[in-house]
Order: C-alpha cells, then structure tokens, then sequence
C-alpha cells in the first residue's frame, strides 16, 4: 500500500472511531498500519514481531489479541478463522454500505481478496441451514481458491 494510500485509510479509520465514539489509540492505529501493509493475513504473534522491527517496541501478543478484538468490533480488520490470522478490512476508506465480507484465500501464496456477498446469498445460505435444523452463527465465508497468479503458473 502507498504511504498516502495508508495515511487515507488510517485516516478514514480514525474518523470511523470518532463517529461510533471509540477510541483508534497510536498503538491500535499502528497494528491496523501493519495489517494494512502486509500482503497475507497475519497471526497476534507475527503481528508482535512486526511491531518490534517497525516500532521499536516490544508488544506481548496478548495486547495484541486485545487490539485485533477491538479493530474487529470497529469493523477495520476481519479474523479469518480457518487460518487464526487477521486482515484489514478492504473497505475503511470506501463510502457504500458494507455487505457480509467473503474471503478468497489463496491456497498456494497465502493472498487472500475480501469481496461483498449479496444479502439474497446470504438469506438463501441463512435458510438452508435453519432447514437442515441449525442456526447460522457468522454469515462470514472464506473459500479455498487459487489467485490467477497462481492458477497461470501451475498452468504453465
């Protein structure tokens, strides 16, 4: 990401925290600098470590657990729970209404791609499942896939 790309969407994210009166504090806004940097989804604990080079300070992964939590309740990141890693929310800086995220994850270079699942999709899945005697807890999907990238070179 662009250092004024970044500074958009940390900017976007602060905004975001002022209006449901939460707090992006210098160490929160930093992990969600580093999420928004990565290329692949990252662990609390790689997430530290990053922290520690980009920083110069140490961070125990559990204030990091607790940092992921709160970016996730503001709706800036996404726990992908296949993987137990995290990812920036691709929409912070975005003006339109957040649909329920869908995750392509790359199961050969780890990039993932957050897309919108379109509400009728989901009341569809909600459906089935409540049919089959269930109730849906997270409408959050994450889908095994190959990115183009990948799929061009095991063609090749």
């Amino acid at each position: 990401m662009k250092a004024s790309q970044l500074k958009r969407t940390l900017g976007a994210a602060e905004q975001s925290c002022r209006t449901s009166g939460a707090r992006l504090t210098e160490k929160r806004k930093n992990v969600l600098a580093i999420l928004l940097r990565s290329k692949t989804p990252l662990s609390a604990y790689e997430i530290a470590e990053q922290y520690g080079r980009d920083y110069g300070e140490s961070i125990p992964a559990m204030s990091v657990y607790r940092m992921l939590d709160f970016l996730a309740e503001e709706n800036l990141a996404h726990k992908l729970n296949s993987e137990n890693k995290y990812l920036a929310c691709a929409h912070i800086a975005c003006d339109h209404s957040h649909q329920t995220p869908q995750f392509l994850i790359c199961s050969r270079c780890n990039k993932v791609r957050e897309i919108g699942i379109k509400p009728e999709v989901i009341a569809a899945l909600r459906e089935t499942v409540e049919g089959a005697g269930y109730r849906l807890q997270t409408s959050q999907l994450e889908l095994d896939c190959l990115c183009d990238d990948c799929a061009e070179r095991s063609a090749a």
